[in-house]
């Protein structure tokens, strides 16, 4: 008897948008687009390009089918639809807050409304539009966000005969931390912090090189000062957090799991462990110091 045929595997094709908003107010405006391809009222997106992540592609994709630059906040939802046999297209949406542009009429959109939410629910032509647009309203309006960060791969420790504190990054790790730049930046990442390691440093450095901003030290953020004063170290990360614009914090294996579930535990969200991976990233929203958002990322150059 000949086995049976194994199914065919179903390729995925990722894209990325948003809910692009603007405040009016207390009141946040939705950008809702008209495609005359298809004739329809949908949210600004697009497909992922070759060696892009996905945050990236929604803040680019956001520029050029409204004219309006954005940083990204919270992660809203994915949706999936098929579009032939063993070909599935899934859009991961952000909630993304505009920061000036001006539209014009461009080969995919001939036109573009600010509307509030009930009235952009009437409008899109799409159910899966609506459903993103119903988790927006319901999601709370981060007032700070702050990006925590683990560190790109830096090698066995095994292996670096010195001070652990100065072991850096290695071949792969600086790949990941030139791509972690643009990631950041996709979150309107202003102001850079560091557990005192060198490769906490360097992956942050092509950043700081990109907005000529310095990298703050932060001793409290460390491995051991974390287990030595876990609420200390909780306390510094809800300042930075606090600071004008929005931060990006690089710290190590131990400390960011502890942070996350320390802040997470009395909002009530589900983080599971923690667990970040080398160059992968926790977006966290905070409301008066509370935290309401917390978005895990992986490195955007993964290990295989």
């Amino acid at each position: 008897m000949s086995p049976k045929p194994s199914r065919s595997r179903i390729r995925v094709v990722p894209a990325a948008g948003a809910v692009l908003y603007r405040m009016d107010g207390d009141t946040p405006l939705c950008a809702v687009v008209h495609r005359p391809r298809y004739d329809d009222w949908s949210l600004p997106k697009g497909k992922v390009d070759a060696g892009e992540s996905v945050p990236v592609t929604a803040v680019r994709e956001m520029l050029e089918e409204t004219g309006f630059s954005a940083v990204l906040r919270e992660r809203i939802g994915t949706t999936g639809y098929p579009l032939k046999e063993n070909l599935r297209k899934e859009v991961t949406y952000w909630s993304a807050l505009s920061t000036g542009g001006a539209f014009e009429p461009n080969s995919e959109v001939d036109e573009l409304r600010w509307v509030p939410v009930d009235e952009a629910m009437q409008l899109v032509t799409y159910p899966l539009d609506r459903k993103i647009l119903t988790r927006f309203d319901a999601a709370p309006r981060a007032r700070s966000v702050l990006m925590l960060v683990r560190h790109a791969k830096a090698g066995r420790r095994s292996e670096w005969s010195g001070d652990d504190d100065l072991r850096p990054l290695d071949k792969t790790g600086r790949a990941q931390a030139e791509m972690l730049a643009p990631m950041l930046r996709a979150f309107g990442v202003t102001r850079l912090h560091s557990a005192p390691r060198v490769r906490c440093e360097q992956t942050l450095a092509p950043l700081a090189d990109e907005l000529g901003e310095p990298i703050t030290v932060e001793p409290a953020l460390s491995d051991e000062a974390y287990l030595a004063d876990p609420a200390a170290a909780v306390s510094r990360l809800g300042a930075v957090a606090a600071g004008e614009g929005v931060a990006a914090v690089c710290s190590q294996g131990t400390a960011i799991p502890g942070l996350v579930r320390d802040l997470a535990g009395p909002a009530g969200l589900d983080v599971g462990e923690g667990s970040t991976k080398k160059a992968g990233v926790w977006g966290l929203g905070f409301v008066d110091g509370a935290l309401v958002h917390a978005d895990y990322y992986p490195s955007p150059l993964p290990l295989f």
